[in-house]
C-alpha cells in the first residue's frame, strides 16, 4: 500500500511533518512504513520559464538558441527539442541546478545530474529546458506531456514559479507494510485516520452528498445475488449521458503519485475511489448488459470467458461470476469482461461496488491465473458497509467532474447486515496488562480518535465494522499501547507469588476438564451453592431421595438461598433457561463446582464436599454429542479402559428412554441424558436439553498422566466387516464387549459404521455393521489367524440371538 503525503493532507489538513518524522511516528503507532521516496529529491533550481525568442544555431541545423524569461532574468539556452515555440512556458533548470535523470523513460541517475553553464557548438547555454522524464516521471503519469520533447505548461502558469510545485513533484510517497487484519489501512482514508490519531490532528474525511436525478435506478437495472455467502453485498448505480474526457489535474496527480496511470475521467474515478476508500469498483456499458439484469452466480465447469486484457480463461464451478441476462460479463472481484468494457462510445454506464468472500476471491484468482489490484484488496476480506459509501462517492465525483448524469437511487442487495462488535472495557484490566497507569478518560480519548465509540451504560467499546481486528479486551489494550507510545510504557517485573511447587493432581485433572469442555464449545459458568428446597420438586426428585437431605443455612438471605445444594443440576438448568429466554441459540455451558452431602442429620460435622463436572446444552447436538465429550475427557486423563453405559439409571429428572449411568471399572462415576420434558418445561427451556454430571472424586483415582510411546506398526492390518440383524434390546456396547473378549491378541480396533432400523428389517430388530481390524506386531497375519478370531466372535454373537446378514 502506497500513499502520497499531499493526498493524506487532503484529509489531515494540519499534518506538518517531515518524511522521516512521519515514518518514525507512524511505525511506532502500528502502521509500519517500509520506506519513502522524495519525488523532488534530485530536483533543484527548476523554475517555469517563457521562451521569448527562438533563433537558429549558427553552426548546427538541429539546434536552436532560445531566450527564456525565468522571472528574475532572461537566460540563453541552446536546445535540440523540436516542440519548442515562442511563448511556450517550460520547466528550466538554472545553472547549478539538478535533474533526476536522462531523457529516456526510467533513466534515473542516483543523486541526479547537475546542470552547468557551457557552450554547445560554440554558443553559450546557461541552463536546460526539461522533458517530463528528466523531472523523474513518465508520460504515463503525465499524459499531457509529449512523447518526445520538452514539457509545456498551460498558458496560466506563473513565470519564475517553481516548476516542481507546479507539477506536484514536491511530494513524498510512503510505502506501508499492512497486516491482513487491518483491511481499513488498504485505503488512503484508513491511513489518514491513523495519521490523524498518531499526530493528534483532526481527521476530515470527504463529505459525500446525495446525488442523482429524479429517476429510479430500478427502472434501469435489476440485480439478483444467487450466492449470498460469496457476495454478501452488491450495490449498483447508473450514470447516463456519459461525457468521456480527461480527469482534472489534481486527480491525475494523486493517482500518479501512487503509481496509477491516468486514463480518462470514468476510469480515473473508479481507481481514485478504490485507493481512497479501499473499495474496488467496476464500470460496465449498460447497453451491453442483456436484459438490463445483473446476476451474481458461480460459473460452470469448463466455461470460457474473455477478460478485459483480451485473454480467454477457463472457469470452474467455484469461481464467482457477474452475469447479465444471457452471459457472463465479469469475474467477480478480479476483472471485467471484454464483452462489457467501457469504450469512447458509451452512453449509459453501470457502476458496481460489491463485497465478495475473500477466501473465494484468493482461490479463484489463483485458479484462473489472474491477480489484480482489486483481487488483492478483496482477498483480505472487505467491510460490506463500505460499499455504499464508496459508490456514492464515485457518483458524487461523476457529477462534480461533469462526466455524466447520475440516476437517482441505488440497487442495494444486502442480506445479513454486518453489525459493529461490542467489546467489554475495563481500564484497570488494561493497565494491568500493560503495566501502566493511564486514566480511563485518556484511553477513551485514544479510542475516539480512531472511530471507536463508547457505551458508558454497558461499559463497552463499539468497534466499527471496518475494524476486523477488535474482538476482546487485549485488542483494546493494544490500541491504548500504540497511541500512548510503546516507548513510554515503563519496564515492570511480573507480578505474583513465587512457588517451588506445581498444581496438585486434582487441579490438573480439573484443568483438563476445562480444556476439553472449552475445546468442545462449552463456556464456563458459575452458579450459587445456596439453593431453595423447592428445587427438588422442580427436578421431580422423589420425596424419599437422599438428595433432599440438605445442610440448612442458619442465617439465609431468604428461602431461595436457605440450603446447600446436593445436586448441581438446578444451577445448570437455570443458566440454560436464562440463555434460552434471551434467544441465544446453540448454548453449551459447563461448571466445576461442589455439592454438599451431610454425613448425618442433624449436622455434627462438616458435610462432604464433592466436586461435580457438570455439562449442559441445547440446540445443535444430542445425547451422543454429550457422550462424545465425556469419552474425550476420559481419554485425555488416561482412563483407557472402556466405560459402559447403563440405561437403567432411574433419574426422575431425565427422559426415561434417553438416560444412562456412566460405569467405569464397575463403579458409577456419573450420568448423562436428555432433560425430562416436564422438567425442561418447568425451567422454561423450550427445546431438548442435555446434561452430563461426572463425580470427580470417583474419577480421579482412575486418572493418570503416564504415557507410553508406541511405534508405528510395521506389518499390514487385516480388516473384516460384519453386518448383523440384532434384537433391539441388545445394546451396541454388549456387542463390543463380545468383540473385545473374543477378538484375541491380534485385535487392534473396531468401529461401528452402520445402524439401521426400518421396513427392510423384521420387526423388533435392527441392522448393525462393524469394521474390525486385526494386526500383529511381529509378523504378517495369515488367513487362519483372522478366521479363527472371527469364528469366535460370530459364535458368541449367535449365542446372544444375533443373526449374521448374508
Amino acid at each position: 500500500m502506497n500513499t502520497s503525503l499531499s493526498w493524506l493532507k487532503a484529509y489531515v489538513p494540519d499534518l506538518d511533518v517531515t518524511a522521516q518524522e512521519y515514518t518514525d511516528a507512524m511505525t511506532l503507532s502500528g502502521t509500519k512504513v517500509e520506506g519513502y521516496e522524495q519525488l523532488d529529491a534530485d530536483l533543484e533550481k527548476i523554475v517555469i520559464g517563457q521562451i521569448d525568442k527562438i533563433e537558429k544555431h549558427p553552426d548546427a541545423d538541429k539546434l536552436v538558441v532560445c531566450q527564456v524569461n525565468v522571472g528574475t532574468e532572461t537566460v540563453q539556452i541552446v536546445t535540440g527539442a523540436k516542440n519548442v515555440f515562442e511563448g511556450a512556458k517550460v520547466p528550466v533548470v538554472l545553472d547549478g541546478g539538478r535533474v533526476a535523470g536522462g531523457h529516456e523513460p526510467g533513466q534515473k541517475v542516483p543523486g541526479g545530474i547537475k546542470i552547468k553553464k557551457g557552450k554547445l557548438r560554440g554558443v553559450a547555454s546557461f541552463g536546460m529546458m526539461c522533458s517530463i522524464e528528466e523531472l523523474g516521471s513518465t508520460t504515463d503519469m503525465y499524459p499531457e506531456a509529449p512523447e518526445d520533447g520538452i514539457y509545456i505548461f498551460p498558458e496560466d502558469a506563473e513565470i519564475g514559479a517553481s516548476a516542481i510545485e507546479a507539477l506536484d513533484r514536491n511530494d513524498v510517497v510512503f510505502e506501508y507494510e499492512v497486516t491482513s487484519n487491518r483491511v481499513d489501512c488498504y485505503s488512503v482514508l484508513g491511513i489518514a485516520r491513523e495519521a490523524a490519531a498518531t499526530f493528534n490532528k483532526e481527521f476530515v474525511p470527504p463529505i459525500v452528498k446525495e446525488t442523482g436525478n429524479g429517476e429510479d435506478v430500478n427502472d434501469y437495472i435489476k440485480v439478483t445475488v444467487e450466492d449470498a455467502d460469496l457476495c454478501p453485498r452488491y450495490c449498483a448505480r447508473v450514470v447516463k449521458n456519459i461525457k468521456i474526457g480527461p480527469s482534472p489535474k489534481w486527480m491525475q496527480r494523486r493517482l500518479a503519485s501512487v503509481g496509477i496511470r491516468p486514463i480518462n475521467n470514468l476510469v480515473d474515478i473508479t481507481n481514485y475511489v478504490m485507493e481512497e476508500y479501499g473499495q474496488p469498483m467496476h464500470a460496465y456499458d449498460l447497453d451491453t448488459i442483456a436484459g438490463h439484469e445483473i446476476v451474481v452466480k458461480t460459473a460452470q465447469d469448463g466455461e470460457k470467458f474473455t477478460t478485459l486484457d483480451g485473454q480467454e480463461r477457463i472457469m470452474d464451478k467455484d469461481v464467482l461470476m457477474i452475469c447479465d441476462g444471457e452471459k457472463a460479463v465479469g469475474i467477480a472481484g478480479i476483472m471485467g469482461g471484454e464483452n462489457s468494457m467501457i469504450t469512447d462510445d458509451v452512453k449509459t454506464m453501470l457502476f458496481e461496488a460489491a463485497c465478495f468472500d475473500g477466501v473465494n476471491i484468493r482461490k479463484s484468482s489463483k485458479r484462473v491465473g489472474l491477480r489484480t489490484d482489486a483481487s488483492g484488496k478483496f482477498e483480505k476480506g472487505l467491510d460490506p458497509n463500505n460499499a455504499k459509501a464508496a459508490i456514492d462517492r464515485a457518483c458524487q465525483l461523476v457529477e462534480e467532474l461533469g462526466a455524466g448524469e447520475v440516476v437517482g437511487g441505488t440497487v442495494d442487495v444486502y442480506g445479513k447486515v454486518k453489525e459493529p462488535v461490542r467489546v467489554p472495557f475495563d481500564a484497570d484490566k488494561i493497565n494491568a496488562m500493560l503495566g501502566t497507569s493511564i486514566s480511563e478518560e485518556e484511553m477513551l480519548g485514544y479510542f475516539a480518535k480512531i472511530g471507536l465509540e463508547y457505551d458508558e451504560a454497558a461499559k463497552e467499546v463499539i468497534a466499527p465494522t471496518f475494524r476486523h481486528d477488535l474482538f476482546r479486551i487485549a485488542d483494546l489494550a493494544e490500541e491504548v499501547a500504540r497511541f500512548f507510545g510503546y516507548d513510554n510504557i515503563p519496564t515492570t517485573l511480573p507480578k505474583g507469588e513465587a512457588t517451588t511447587g506445581k498444581l496438585s493432581f486434582k487441579l490438573r485433572i480439573e484443568d483438563v476438564a476445562k480444556d476439553i469442555a472449552e475445546f468442545c464449545g462449552f463456556s464456563q459458568g458459575m452458579t450459587y451453592s445456596f439453593e431453595s428446597p423447592k428445587v427438588f420438586d422442580k427436578l421431580r426428585i422423589p420425596a424419599d431421595s437422599k438428595l433432599r437431605e440438605t445442610v440448612e443455612i442458619m442465617n439465609p438471605l431468604g428461602e431461595d438461598y436457605s440450603v446447600m445444594r446436593t445436586t448441581s443440576l438446578n444451577g445448570m438448568l437455570t443458566s440454560l433457561a436464562t440463555n434460552y429466554n434471551r434467544r441465544n441459540k446453540n448454548v453449551r455451558l459447563y461448571e466445576l463446582g461442589n455439592i454438599y452431602l451431610p454425613k448425618q442429620l442433624p449436622i455434627t460435622e462438616l458435610p462432604e464436599e464433592r466436586m461435580q463436572f457438570t455439562l449442559g446444552m441445547y440446540g445443535e447436538g444430542d445425547f451422543f454429542s454429550m457422550k462424545g465429550v465425556v469419552e474425550e475427557f476420559f481419554e485425555k486423563i488416561g482412563m483407557h479402559e472402556k466405560e459402559t453405559y447403563d440405561p437403567n439409571a432411574g433419574k426422575t429428572y431425565l427422559h426415561p428412554g434417553r438416560q444412562a449411568n456412566i460405569i467405569y471399572d464397575g463403579k458409577v462415576v456419573g450420568y448423562l441424558g436428555e432433560v425430562h420434558p416436564e422438567v425442561a418445561d418447568t425451567y422454561g427451556i423450550g427445546e431438548r436439553a442435555y446434561v452430563a454430571v461426572l463425580d470427580m472424586p470417583e474419577i480421579i483415582p482412575y486418572a493418570t498422566f503416564d504415557r507410553k510411546y508406541t511405534g508405528i506398526a510395521k506389518y499390514p492390518a487385516v480388516t473384516r466387516d460384519i453386518s448383523m440383524v440384532v434384537p433391539k434390546e441388545i445394546l451396541v456396547g454388549q456387542i463390543e464387549d463380545v468383540i473385545e473378549k473374543k477378538g484375541g491378541a491380534y485385535l487392534e480396533s473396531y468401529a461401528l459404521f452402520d445402524l439401521y432400523e426400518g421396513s427392510q428389517i423384521k420387526a423388533g430388530f435392527k441392522s448393525v455393521a462393524y469394521s474390525i481390524v486385526f494386526r500383529a506386531k511381529d509378523k504378517t497375519l495369515e488367513e487362519a489367524d483372522v478366521t479363527s478370531a472371527m469364528n469366535r466372535i460370530l459364535k458368541a454373537l449367535e449365542e446372544m440371538g444375533i443373526e449374521l446378514r448374508k
